[in-house]
């Protein structure tokens, strides 16, 4: 499986990648973003994944997060996947919270999305192995956060593998697909009807089903347009307190849900991602 250059630039010290292959999950190329500190030659650094939301690429918060300077004081690799397959025979719908930009990170099992959207077992399975083949990456120290939709990505991704991701964290998640109209319409769509078979997609029916991780972090702004209908985080934390699982709410006053917070609060993610890596 050869990996293709799309570009490279020196930033902070390390090198800030794009890159793109052939996927055998999707079925279609891939395109993913990669930022490598500078580090000594034969050093393993740990992985920090970063999830990104609905109508995003890798480039979104490539371009907007800010994460390149902490990452590079830190240590950190920062690897930032695309939200879904692409391409002109690939399924897609007129709407901007289901088809391409929209692949919720699940495995698909409904037509016509059940051959490419694999997002689920490209995330878990594929690119982590492209990762530690072609990066100098400590696969024993994997930490994943995101937003939005790829905060609820995180979290479904981080409770169903509790040892390989020793780190948590998001930005105004999606807290609850089962309880709101972007995870009625995307997994309904996706995996049919039988409600039971979104649990696993569900981080707070994951914690209720038993899944458990060490703790958690969540920024979310008071002033976010989605909060009430879409994100609802008093679920999550309502899950949490149930199963005695530490979790950090930070309710950020006038802040939206836009990648404005999300720089804002990039630096205060990173750290808690390295003192747990």
């Amino acid at each position: 499986m050869s990996l293709k250059t799309l570009s490279t630039n020196k930033s902070f010290g390390g090198v800030q990648g794009v890159y793109s292959h052939s996927s055998a999950e999707t079925g279609t190329d891939m395109t993913f973003a990669v930022f490598v500190p500078d580090h000594q030659d034969g050093t393993k650094l740990p992985v920090l994944w970063y999830l990104s939301g609905l109508t995003c690429t890798h480039a979104n918060v490539m371009d907007k997060g800010e994460y390149r300077r902490m990452a590079a004081e830190l240590g950190l690799i920062v690897i930032c996947p695309d939200t879904s397959p692409r391409g002109d025979d690939v399924p897609n719908d007129d709407s901007y919270d289901m088809g391409q930009g929209a692949g919720f990170y699940v495995d698909a099992t409904e037509q016509p999305w059940a051959a490419n959207f694999r997002m689920r077992s490209y995330i878990e399975r594929e690119l982590p192995e492209i990762i530690a083949r072609e990066f100098p990456a400590d696969m024993d120290r994997q930490g994943i956060f995101g937003h939005s939709m790829g905060g609820h990505g995180a979290l479904t991704i981080a409770l169903r593998n509790p040892e390989r991701f020793k780190s948590v964290s998001a930005f105004a998640p999606i807290a609850s697909p089962l309880h709101c109209p972007w995870g009625h319409k995307a997994l309904g769509g996706y995996l049919g009807s039988d409600q039971a078979s979104w649990r696993k997609y569900d981080a707070c029916a994951l914690i209720d089903d038993g899944a458990r991780v060490n703790d958690i972090l969540v920024d979310q702004g008071t002033a976010d347009q989605f909060l009430e209908e879409q994100l609802k985080p008093q679920l999550l934390v309502e899950a949490c307190d149930r199963a005695a699982i530490p979790l950090t709410l930070n309710m950020r006053e006038g802040y939206d849900h836009s990648y404005f917070t999300i720089s804002t609060f990039m630096d205060d993610h990173l750290r808690w991602h390295a003192a747990r890596l």
